[in-house]
C-alpha cells in the first residue's frame, strides 16, 4: 500500500488482512442485495434458496453472464466474485475462503494474493461466459484459484506430499460441485483453478517486496470492482430480468 500498510494496520488494531477484508466485502454486498429487494426474505424454496436475493437485486449490483457482457458490462467479471445467491452459498464460500486464502497470502504476500484471487475469479467467469453464458455469481471460482495457487507453489518448491494433498482436496471439491447439480457453475470452478495456477506461476513469493507493477494491478482490480458496483447500480436496466 505504497508504504502506508503498516501504519493502517496499527491504526486498525492489527485487524487489516486480506481474508477479513474480502469477507466483509462479501457480507456487505450480500446484505445490500437483500436490502434492495426485501421481498426475497419472504421466499423460501428450500435450503439452498434460503434468503436468496432476487435476480433484479443481483443484476443491480453486478451479476455477470452472457447478457451483461453483451451490454459491455465487462466490470461484472470483477463484481460478480463478491455476490452470492443465498445464505448457504455465502457461508460455504466464506468458510472455504478463510481457510485457504490466508495460506496464499502467507506464501505470496497480501497484494499478490489479492491479484491471484481476482485473476482466478475473472478467469472462471471468462470461461463460463464463453462456454455457457448463464447468469452467474459467487467467489467459488476464485476459491478454486486458491487451490491452483497453492499447488503451483508446492510444485515450484518441490513439496510433493503437500501438493498431493491439495490435489485431493481440489478433486473432492470438484466432485462435490458436480454432484450438487445444475445450479453450480463448474466451468467457473475449472477456469478459476487454472487462472489461480497460472497467476501464481507468474508471482514471486512473499520474500520479495511487491514491485510497482503488481501494486498498480491490484489497485486497478480494486478500482474496477468498486467502480463496477456503482456502474452496475446506475446503469441497471430492468429489462434484464425475466
Amino acid at each position: 500500500m505504497f508504504g502506508f500498510g503498516p501504519a493502517i494496520h496499527r491504526a486498525l488494531g492489527g485487524g487489516l488482512d486480506l481474508s477479513n477484508t474480502l469477507t466483509v466485502v462479501c457480507a456487505v454486498m450480500y446484505v445490500l442485495s437483500l436490502a434492495i429487494d426485501p421481498r426475497a426474505l419472504l421466499h423460501f424454496g428450500g435450503l439452498f434458496d434460503l434468503f436468496a436475493p432476487s435476480g433484479e437485486a443481483l443484476f443491480r449490483l453486478g451479476m455477470t453472464g452472457g447478457y451483461a457482457i453483451a451490454l459491455g458490462q465487462w466490470w461484472t467479471l470483477c463484481t460478480a466474485v463478491f455476490l452470492h445467491g443465498s445464505l448457504l452459498h455465502i457461508l460455504f464460500n466464506v468458510v472455504i475462503m478463510r481457510r485457504y486464502l490466508p495460506m496464499v497470502a502467507d506464501l505470496f504476500g497480501n497484494v499478490r494474493a489479492f491479484v491471484i484471487f481476482m485473476a482466478a475469479g475473472i478467469a472462471g467467469y471468462v470461461l463460463s461466459n464463453a462456454l455457457g453464458g448463464h447468469n452467474t455469481i459467487g467467489a467459488s471460482g476464485a476459491i478454486f484459484g486458491m487451490f491452483g495457487a497453492l499447488i503451483s507453489y508446492g510444485r515450484r518448491t518441490g513439496q510433493s506430499q503437500v501438493t498431493g494433498q491439495l490435489w485431493m482436496s481440489a478433486l473432492m471439491m470438484f466432485a462435490m460441485s458436480f454432484m450438487m447439480g445444475g445450479n453450480v457453475n463448474n466451468w467457473a470452478h475449472a477456469g478459476g483453478f487454472g487462472g489461480g495456477f497460472l497467476a501464481a506461476q507468474l508471482m514471486p513469493t512473499s520474500h520479495r517486496r511487491e514491485g510497482p507493477g503488481v501494486l498498480l494491478l491490484a489497485g486497478a482490480l480494486a478500482f474496477a470492482t468498486v467502480g463496477g458496483f456503482a456502474l452496475s447500480f446506475i446503469g441497471f436496466a430492468p429489462v434484464m430480468v425475466h
